[in-house]
């Protein structure tokens, strides 16, 4: 699929990953719906630094884990660009709990770690898939993470809820096909605000993965781009994480 005058949604779009991945779409082409949720500030500056670069490009709020702001999103895009091509689910949170610390991942960690992580994902793939469906193409690419793999993380519930995502790839891409692809990057380490106040932690780890260094966002948002491009391609979770969990 050739990106160029697609219009593409990124949740979480202002920061991190989802800045790197709203960035890259402009560049090569795209029209980039910015979405955020708190981080509105964030969110304008990723559109003016597109728009400065002769990209097109929009902020909306809204919480992904709340369906009717959702809806009300897609609504806003639709009126705007008049449809939706691309999907990044790019949103989610965390809660830093040791593993072994069971009882610190209360109900409410649990629940609030689904609602954006995964409810989130399900709640934006079926609000853009009609328009999706109207054009017979579109393309979804969602952010789990090893953690989804190994179930090792920032905390147990974290590691759960995206290996949670993982499966809601496979399942959207037998829903949504053939028309519509949905695939997953699973990115290691990344050096993002994620690390922040344990810088010092992320530093340790690069010496030891294969590559000696740790991902940058930029990194993964190529490969997410590179993703959404293929048209061979549904249902697959590709990791990135310089060999981490080799």
């Amino acid at each position: 699929m050739d990106l160029n005058n697609k219009v593409a949604l990124v949740t979480g779009g202002g920061t991190g990953i989802g800045k790197a991945v709203s960035l890259e779409l402009s560049k090569r082409g795209a029209h980039v719906v910015v979405n955020y949720s708190r981080s509105e500030d964030e969110a304008n500056e990723t559109v003016k630094t597109i728009l400065n670069q002769g990209g097109l490009a929009i902020a909306i709020q809204a919480n992904v884990s709340k369906d009717q702001e959702v809806r009300s999103m897609v609504d806003s895009i639709i009126q705007h660009f008049g449809t939706i091509d691309l999907l990044v689910n790019n949103a989610s949170i965390t809660k830093h709990i040791a593993l072994g610390d069971l009882e610190k991942a209360t109900e409410e960690v649990w629940d609030e770690l689904y609602d954006v992580n995964v409810k989130g994902m399900f709640f934006c793939a079926r609000a853009v898939a009609p328009y999706m469906n109207q054009k017979n193409s579109g393309a979804i690419l969602n952010l789990g993470s090893i953690a989804g793999q190994t179930g090792l993380g920032s905390s147990l519930p974290y590691a759960v809820s995206k290996a949670a995502v993982h499966g809601l790839t496979k399942s959207l891409a037998h829903a949504l096909a053939p028309h519509i692809r949905v695939n997953c990057v699973a990115p290691g380490a990344v050096a993002t605000r994620w690390w922040s106040g344990r810088e010092e932690q992320m530093h340790k780890l690069a010496p030891n993965l294969l590559l000696q260094h740790i991902s940058t966002a930029e990194n993964i948002a190529q490969f997410v781009c590179a993703a959404l491009e293929q048209e061979a391609m549904t249902g697959q979770i590709i990791t990135i994480d310089s060999g981490q969990t080799l």
